[in-house]
């Protein structure tokens, strides 16, 4: 059989999203970032581009490629995560005797709960349990648009994808490098335009979730709340958020109807977990990661909110900038879900 993937080569993340796109490469021998860059994009535009036309994005994926970039990207190989809102992600369990009709199951499943034509989609499914009566699969579906409007703009920029994830599952897969896996773990990744949700539970995620709401709503609804520019608002939100001091009150005033609307979609994954697809396990803890994180007491928040153990994860012990110029604190979150996604190996791609 003819070797299509050669593991040596270290395949670069792009992460492609309505508030900004984001590359990195990590060299998987040494852990370490060796090239990485980040551009902000408009957001109508961008939701044009996947829906539409993807003039703009080639546009930005030029800009971000020759403009953007600290270090080098080594190569041509890359693998693409997409906003996880604009995805359809469930798990379900069918009976061991459908497994030879199984992308018929899979169809019915879509037919049911996806509020689009299964023409109009590109589906994929896999296995990731089976007992002697049944069969657990996981299955993921994208309208077909968006993936080809990605591919015709990563083939307007000479790059080739080898594969497409949402991109929670890029967040997921650092998470799982570096946390406790034995838990049940809920995952919030708030970047700046939108918050997506998952349970992973087992090392596999089992539903997600999302609204879009995210760290710039937090910054508007200060800078309303106060009266202060948006700069100023960015400052109160990552220097102050919910700690005590003489603007608490009224900056959780601002904050707090952003939050109860990502608690509520929390406990709306968490019901469907539970109801369909638990086998008696709980969600033993919420990690908060993102660019949208970074809210001094957010993780005290949730714990009250939900009544469950709720913190910001940081999951950068597996990964390191080198000598490179590195974000600051502040904006490292940022990058969590493409760290995650340049983490993806050769191997687990074509194995």
């Amino acid at each position: 059989m003819q070797k299509l993937f050669h593991t040596e080569k270290t395949l670069i993340g792009l992460e492609i999203n309505t508030a900004d796109i984001k590359v990195m490469a990590v060299d998987e021998v040494r852990q370490e970032v060796v090239g990485y860059g980040v551009l902000d994009v408009d957001g109508k535009q961008m939701k044009k581009a996947l829906e539409e036309d993807p003039t703009y994005l080639t546009a930005c994926l030029t800009k971000l490629l020759t403009e953007s970039v600290i270090g080098e990207l080594p190569g041509d190989d890359y693998v693409v995560s997409l906003p996880t809102a604009r995805t359809y992600a469930r798990t379900f369990t069918v009976p061991s005797s459908s497994e030879k009709n199984l992308r018929e199951a899979v169809e019915l499943e879509v037919s049911q709960y996806v509020p689009i034509p299964a023409s109009l989609l590109s589906i994929d499914y896999e296995i990731i349990e089976r007992d002697k009566d049944t069969i657990t699969v996981t299955m993921a579906a994208v309208p077909r648009i968006m993936i080809d409007n990605i591919l015709q703009a990563c083939d307007g920029v000479n790059i080739s994808v080898h594969a497409i994830e949402p991109g929670i599952n890029s967040v997921a897969r650092l998470v799982k490098a570096t946390e406790d896996g034995s838990l049940t773990t809920l995952i919030v990744d708030i970047s700046q335009s939108q918050t997506d949700i998952a349970v992973l539970d087992g090392g596999t995620i089992r539903v997600t979730g999302g609204i879009s709401t995210g760290g710039h709503s937090f910054t508007l609804a200060i800078a309303k709340q106060l009266g202060v520019t948006l700069e100023n608002a960015h400052q109160l939100k990552v220097l102050n958020g919910l700690n005590p001091g003489p603007r608490q009150k009224k900056i959780t005033d601002a904050l707090e109807p952003n939050f109860k609307q990502i608690a509520s979609e929390i406990r709306r994954v968490i019901r469907y977990y539970d109801e369909r697809i638990s086998t008696g396990v709980k969600v033993e803890q919420v990690l908060i990661v993102g660019g949208g994180s970074n809210v001094p007491g957010i993780g005290e928040y949730f714990t009250n909110e939900l009544i469950m153990p709720a913190r910001v994860a940081s999951p950068w012990q597996s990964i390191n900038f080198g000598s490179l110029e590195q974000p600051t604190k502040q904006f490292r979150p940022r990058y969590i879900s493409v760290a995650g996604l340049a983490s993806l190996t050769g191997k687990e791609i074509w194995q």
